[in-house]
């Protein structure tokens, strides 16, 4: 996807109420890296236990996201242990006008590839470091497969979207109806707050507006509804 088209997906987004907008991984990164950029990461300490920390986003492309820190760093360090992070960003005024986007996968340290890319994309990074000579602790990382999920509060009903990008499969999360155990009851379809239960029998979830709030799965009489992953 071209950079016009990414921005032009980007700018309708919220735009049209409604609208089933089918964005493409490289759009979802364009919105991490340019419109949200901080982000907050999670990598695995020592002990096995989550440590997060906000981090830039300083590249984005069809290979994944980029990003830096410094050898120096305990963060560097969680890296370099378990090469394996997640992260969440969100952009909006309030809850009903927030975009959300998370992204887990595997990262490798590419040194100082594309360092310089990096400032000239970010050129506040160069008030942080400010010589070439403080620029030498500093690594690229790169996060080149895993899966993610982009979900879009300011439309009505709102809007889920899992997406996957160097060969990872998407793994899927929420609920689905098994058509030959559905009696075509009304249980899910009356207790379903964004109303993305089918009206046809046997009944559907829309799992692009669905919220995983599970209230179908507790009402269903005859147990059609099942947990996805």
């Amino acid at each position: 996807m071209c950079r016009s088209q990414s921005m032009a997906l980007s700018e309708t987004l919220g735009k049209r109420p409604g609208l089933r907008l089918i964005r493409h991984s490289m759009d979802i990164f364009h919105v991490l890296q340019e419109e949200i950029h901080s982000t907050v990461f999670a990598a695995l300490d020592g002990n096995g236990l989550s440590q997060t920390c906000v981090i830039d986003l300083m590249l984005a492309d069809g290979d994944g996201l980029y990003f830096l820190t410094a050898r120096g760093k305990s963060f560097y360090e969680r890296l370099t242990a378990r090469p394996f992070a997640a992260l969440s960003g969100m952009k909006g005024g309030d809850t009903l006008s927030t975009v959300a986007a998370s992204v887990r996968g595997s990262v490798r340290n590419i040194g100082r590839k594309r360092l310089e890319e990096t400032f000239e994309k970010n050129p506040y990074m160069a008030k942080i470091y400010s010589t070439e000579q403080s620029r030498e602790a500093l690594e690229v990382f790169q996060i080149y497969k895993g899966e993610g999920e982009f979900f879009d509060l300011s439309q009505f009903p709102p809007y889920r979207q899992s997406f996957s990008f160097g060969g990872e499969a998407v793994h899927k999360t929420g609920y689905r109806i098994d058509a030959g155990k559905c009696i075509g009851c009304q249980g899910c379809r009356s207790v379903c707050p964004q109303v993305c239960v089918s009206g046809a029998v046997p009944r559907t979830i829309d799992a692009s507006h669905c919220i995983h709030c599970g209230n179908c799965f507790r009402a269903c009489p005859v147990k059609a509804v099942e947990k996805l992953g």
